[in-house]
């Protein structure tokens, strides 16, 4: 699962709430720092949206297989309106970034 280059979009609910660069770093997270480092065998992913100590967004993924966190920093201003969970979906063709009221 989440194995890259694959089909990656963003649902209608993600596109019209977050800037496309904050899209963009979830897949650049996957691909760059969560491969490798955690086992990616279930078929969602989930990510928290945070504010650090600087008001910018911040990625937080719990490993469903495991008790680690990791944290991702961006530059990006954190806005009361963004979502406070993101959820990554692969059914194996391809690749949604969706919020959990999609997920249904």
């Amino acid at each position: 699962m989440f194995k890259s280059p694959a089909n990656r979009f963003a649902s209608f609910g993600v596109v019209s709430i977050l800037p496309g660069e904050l899209i963009d770093q979830i897949w650049s997270i996957i691909d760059q720092n969560l491969q490798g480092m955690f086992p990616l065998d279930n078929n969602v992913l989930t990510f928290e949206l945070r504010h650090d100590q600087k008001n910018h967004v911040q990625y937080v993924y719990h490993s469903d297989d495991s008790t680690d966190t990791i944290a991702f920093d961006t530059e990006i201003v954190y806005q009361a309106a963004f979502p406070d969970t993101l959820l990554v979906y692969d059914d194996g063709q391809a690749q949604t970034i969706l919020l959990p009221s999609e997920a249904n």
